[in-house]
């Protein structure tokens, strides 16, 4: 049986037809699979960055604060804490106790300790500070 020329021609039509379209979709599939990449890629870098932010911070907060460190991101963070309350503070570990103690200074040789919801505020807006100056400062 021989072939029907125009019917083999209506063939390798469609099938170059069908090739051209399957290598735009590749095509179309490598590109959204780039955008997808690159998008995971900032993101991972922002979520690494955000994470180091909050890690320095936390330090910031357990320790430097506490050990009176010269710091310029520390002293800048205690001057506006400072400001935001209108008072200076003192923060300490006691030796007996694993929780941080804010003493609002009173005088040269006065504190008195601050508990409760104002301490839930100092720590919140010293969180917050500390937050934003290591945002600011980091690379």
């Amino acid at each position: 049986m021989a072939a029907n020329p125009a019917l083999l021609r209506n063939m390798l039509r469609t099938y170059g037809r069908q090739i051209t379209t399957a290598r735009r979709l590749a095509r179309y599939r490598r590109s959204l699979q780039a955008a997808g990449t690159q998008d995971q890629v900032e993101i991972s870098r922002e979520a690494k960055r955000r994470d180091l932010v909050h890690k320095v911070a936390a330090e910031i907060v357990e320790s430097l604060i506490v050990t009176g460190s010269e710091n310029p991101v520390v002293v800048d963070i205690k001057k506006e804490l400072e400001t935001a309350f209108r008072t200076k503070f003192h923060f300490a570990y006691p030796p007996e106790d694993m929780d941080l103690q804010i003493f609002r200074v009173l005088g040269e040789n006065e504190a008195e300790e601050v508990t409760g919801a104002e301490r839930v505020r100092i720590l919140e807006k010293l969180w917050h500070i500390a937050l934003e100056k290591v945002d600011e400062t980091m690379l």
